[in-house]
């Protein structure tokens, strides 16, 4: 059998493939509340054949959502409004579900992508003051950000932490950590973005103290059945920025911490960052990343055909393969993947009898 379609534990989450979907903002909530699309998109993911899903960046304080159409999981009304898509989503597909945790710091309070996505200043309706490592904006002309005090910087921890029990309380299976595309744990990872010179700033273990401060908290939060995952940007692209030899040492220690998975991204804290976009174009620092640290690894990056997917694992450069994009093009990628590679995947009962001829031993029946 292709190593694609091999069962897989990450931890103790027993999986039926190595096909996972990554987290995909989509801009749709109403105060941070999931609604319709939410379902609908969740629905679609859930039923794709995929071995697990990650729900989108989800806030874990208002101030910390990218755009005010973010989801969010800080109150008894974004909890409510998960719990109620989460419960059906479910009652369609059994597939394991996880929830993507995040803080925005200096690159929050924007417009949606599709009206251009530029900042909303805090004196403008919908905007709000950003908070960041250091007063340094994003963009050049860009309201700057205020400098996260202790106390602050406590406040955000204590909200993850909080966010880690509401996720909990509705059922879900796991939690990612966004440490990357330049969001704020990741900008207290980049020397461009963290300008402290206080114990949170300065050298590598400085700038790795509060990230690490918010994993070791999850973590606690979290029982020893449910994986953490965290997601990290292995470059910035930018010199003077984070480098795979940070992301090495960082992924480390969050494994030391108890992260169960490393899923390898690169870019987004930088607005001068060069990317040589192509297929697999990040599966290099996912391989570095995997050489180094002792738990499994989560490659993802224009990761479009079932052979690549396959000979990326089959290298050893990783243990699992996100699909972001690729999965919203192609909603049913695992089941083309599986029937190019000869492997098996699961599909609901309803949709059995579209299984083709050509391959007769394409569906695994689940019934449970």
């Amino acid at each position: 059998m292709a190593m694609l379609f091999e069962p897989f534990n990450l931890g103790p989450l027993r999986l039926p493939n190595r096909i996972v979907v990554a987290p995909m903002c989509q801009y749709s909530a109403t105060d941070g509340q999931m609604g319709d699309w939410h379902f609908a998109h969740l629905s679609r993911l859930a039923l794709s054949g995929a071995a697990y899903v990650t729900i989108e960046a989800t806030a874990v304080l208002p101030e910390g959502r990218i755009s005010d159409r973010d989801v969010g999981l800080w109150d008894d009304a974004t909890q409510a409004a998960a719990a109620d898509v989460l419960r059906r989503v479910k009652a369609l597909a059994g597939v394991p579900m996880l929830v993507q945790l995040s803080h925005a710091g200096r690159k929050a309070s924007v417009d949606v992508p599709w009206a251009g996505g530029a900042q909303i200043a805090p004196d403008q309706p919908r905007g709000w003051q950003t908070v960041a490592p250091s007063a340094i904006a994003f963009h050049e002309g860009d309201a700057a950000p205020v400098e996260l005090t202790q106390e602050g910087m406590d406040r955000i921890r204590d909200a993850f932490v909080a966010s880690t029990r509401r996720a909990l309380a509705i059922g879900l299976d796991g939690i990612e950590i966004h440490a990357a595309h330049g969001y704020l744990l990741h900008q207290f990872l980049s020397p461009l973005s963290n300008r402290r010179s206080d114990a949170f700033g300065g050298s590598r273990e400085n700038r790795f103290r509060f990230p690490l401060q918010v994993i070791e908290a999850v973590r606690a939060e979290l029982p020893e059945d449910k994986p953490l995952v965290l997601r990290v940007s292995a470059t910035d692209w930018v010199a003077g920025g984070v480098t795979i030899e940070d992301t090495v040492a960082f992924a480390a220690a969050a494994a030391e911490r108890g992260c169960t998975a490393i899923h390898v991204s690169t870019g987004g804290l930088h607005p001068a960052q060069r990317i040589p976009v192509g297929p697999g174009y990040q599966v290099a620092f996912a391989r570095a990343v995997k050489r180094a640290v002792s738990v499994p690894v989560i490659a993802v990056g224009l990761i479009t055909e079932p052979a690549q997917a396959e000979t990326i694992l089959a290298a050893g450069d990783a243990d699992l393969i996100a699909l972001a994009r690729g999965i919203l093009y192609d909603p049913h990628w695992p089941w083309h993947a599986a029937a190019a590679l000869g492997g098996r995947v699961r599909a609901p009962d309803q949709y059995l009898r579209s299984q083709p001829r050509l391959y007769p031993d394409l569906f695994r029946v689940d019934h449970g």
